[in-house]
């Protein structure tokens, strides 16, 4: 089982207790940086959005079921107190638990049910592994969760009007950078090109210097529609089994000047910051 496949069946076993990130990615073997990465990407919840809403969902069937004492629910699904958790899942469900137990239904709350893990794994050619040179990005920021990663797409059709007209731009490759990314699975993403210097950037575009460092570089050679099976493969089957561990810095996408954006087609290639 993939280390995301193995945090769903830990959460799924235990998200009544206190868990934390770091137990998860210890049952994944993996570290909690790589662990927050490919949960994301391959469930489109945050780790926490996600433990959190399986214990209040499980909260809301048994109130629908008509359990007598919020409390002694409050407690089975891992919350200390009545406020604690009737603010969690007024937060959450957008009604109190109250209002769940009276109505006897769940037609009105958006639920969080167990994801059933599905193999999305392709295959992939064994990575090269590079020393890269310093670089300086340029483009177009945005951040996002683990829920809104599907709105990159759309970034990228916002800076194409950009590129080739950026200064001090250097060649006619695009890099997707991955940056300040955190623990709930938030992240910021850059749409950019490398440039010579920073000091003639209008002020609407964001700047990035990556230093020097090491990778694993995979190619993704299918439709850029799958890029995300590609990422998917990457942090469960392909990182797990090198001796190299995931480090906390920028990684990226590099779109070469064959890929098209037309037709999606072209190959990219998948840049994993290392160490030993």
């Amino acid at each position: 089982m993939n280390p995301v496949g193995k945090a769903l069946w830990f959460i799924e076993s235990h998200f009544t207790e206190d868990i934390s990130l770091e137990d998860i990615a210890n049952v994944g073997g993996v570290s909690r940086y790589h662990m927050s990465r490919a949960f994301g990407m391959v469930t489109g919840n945050s780790i926490t959005r996600y433990v959190r809403g399986r214990r209040l969902t499980e909260a809301a069937k048994l109130l629908a079921n008509g359990a007598p004492d919020i409390l002694s629910v409050a407690l089975d699904v891992g919350y200390g107190s009545h406020e604690a958790f009737s603010r969690a899942f007024r937060d959450h469900f957008g009604i109190t638990p109250e209002t769940v137990r009276a109505q006897h239904h769940l037609d009105n709350i958006e639920r969080m049910e167990a994801i059933k893990m599905e193999e999305t794994l392709i295959q992939l050619e064994p990575p090269r592994f590079q020393n890269s040179k310093p670089l300086l990005i340029a483009g177009l920021s945005q951040h996002y969760t683990a829920e809104t990663c599907p709105g990159i797409a759309a970034q990228w059709q916002r800076f194409g009007p950009y590129i080739g007209h950026i200064p001090g731009q250097v060649g006619g490759v695009a890099y997707g950078v991955c940056c300040n990314c955190d623990e709930a699975g938030n992240l910021e993403y850059i749409s950019g090109v490398e440039v010579a210097d920073f000091s003639l950037l209008p002020s609407d575009l964001a700047r990035l210097r990556i230093p020097e460092h090491r990778y694993a570089v995979f190619t993704h050679r299918e439709h850029i529609s799958r890029i995300r099976s590609t990422w998917h493969t990457i942090f469960n089957e392909w990182m797990p089994k090198l001796d190299h561990v995931v480090v906390d810095a920028p990684d990226f996408e590099r779109y070469g000047e064959g890929f098209d954006t037309r037709t999606g087609t072209g190959g990219v290639e998948i840049w994993i910051p290392i160490s030993k």
